[in-house]
């Protein structure tokens, strides 16, 4: 039986068949278009510049995007998430099931924790040995935890999650548009040869097969690229599309939706100008997402210890006491926070040096 190292490395290898089978598709798109249409069949000069102008600039945006969502490595848990040395050694020690949650309760409480499993437990990475951050799964596929996991992709070989899902996305965008702009500007062309309107030659090969395949990738990209499009104005992932998030009061499967706008900015980022970049300029640091108040949770106490945690009130009610929300989640949950699709309001006064301040917040129905 051969080593376990070695079967690792076979499966890495193989793994990158998909990758290099795309890169190849791209190379051949790229040679037949531009050599083949584009010098040797197109006539007119001003249309050849036209038409390479336009090609060269989706392609450079495609390409870029592929790579950044191929060669960024997925976010990880930090330190924090690990148990400490001595309830570590406790936790193994521990044959109960109870005592173990009691353990990670215990470690929870500084933590910025929303979900829990579906009975209700602590979310705790056996493999990896951390408490999994809120949205964070394993992938098996990489052998880690990833923050705000989607989903693994082998079209580009890694694990699509926190740090490159706009790449991803971008990467359907600009693939999407690649192939559109091919196939349309192909046509024409596809037409006269098909219906012998040009002579014969080894173009004509290049040119037919040329606008087969950018329709029949038009056809599969175009499904994917509007899911993961209604994913992003959901906030949600792949993983809690199929499977709801699960908080204090129950699940939710829109339990991490701020409203539309809102949503589109913690993945694309604020500046407008940035957004078809593949640059990051996502929200927040994948550890810890700001919720939406959904319903008030029986235990909640009356009075929360900041205005940034109310909505975590909400969820984790007395008994378990969470650390105050980090800067990128109070910008999410600012001043202006209001959902398009919500009108619930709850108010909420919390009492600071004799100061009353009135905080309100907008939760989806």
């Amino acid at each position: 039986m051969a080593p376990t190292h070695v079967l690792r490395c076979c499966q890495r290898g193989l793994a990158w068949i998909p990758v290099i089978f795309i890169a190849l598709v791209v190379c051949w798109s790229y040679y037949a278009y531009v050599v083949e249409l584009c010098i040797l069949t197109i006539p007119s000069i001003g249309e050849k510049c036209i038409y390479l102008v336009v090609f060269h600039l989706s392609f450079v945006m495609f390409v870029w995007s592929y790579w950044k969502t191929i060669f960024t490595r997925p976010a990880n848990p930090s330190k924090e998430f690990c148990l400490p040395k001595s309830e570590k050694e406790q936790y193994e020690k521990e044959q109960r099931p109870e005592t173990q949650q009691e353990i990670l309760k215990r470690v929870a409480t500084s933590l910025p924790l929303y979900t829990r499993t579906g009975a209700g437990a602590i979310r705790y990475c056996d493999r990896c040995q951390i408490i999994k951050p809120d949205r964070c799964h394993h992938c098996s596929a990489c052998d880690m935890c990833v923050l705000k996991m989607d989903h693994h992709c082998p079209w580009v070989n890694n694990c699509v999650g926190f740090s490159n899902y706009k790449f991803f996305i971008l990467f359907l965008t600009y693939s999407l548009v690649y192939c559109l702009f091919i196939a349309a500007s192909v046509l024409q062309y596809f037409i006269k040869f098909w219906t012998n309107d040009l002579p014969e030659s080894h173009a004509k090969f290049h040119v037919l097969f040329l606008f087969f395949v950018a329709a029949m990738f038009c056809i599969s990209i175009l499904s994917l690229f509007t899911y993961h499009l209604w994913l992003v104005g959901k906030n949600r992932s792949t993983i809690e599309a199929f499977r709801a998030p699960v908080f204090r009061n129950g699940p939710d499967k829109s339990g991490f939706s701020l409203g539309f706008s809102k949503n589109i900015a913690q993945v694309f980022g604020d500046q407008k100008k940035y957004w078809l970049l593949p640059v990051f300029t996502s929200q927040g640091d994948g550890l810890s997402f700001p919720t939406r108040l959904v319903t008030v949770d029986p235990e909640q106490p009356t009075e929360c210890p900041q205005p940034g945690g109310l909505d975590k009130c909400a969820v984790e009610g007395p008994a378990e006491q969470t650390s105050p929300l980090s800067e990128s989640q109070n910008h999410l949950l600012g001043k202006d926070y209001h959902s398009e699709e919500d009108h619930k309001e709850r108010d909420f006064l919390k009492s600071d040096e004799s100061e009353a301040i009135t905080i309100s917040i907008e939760s989806e129905s």
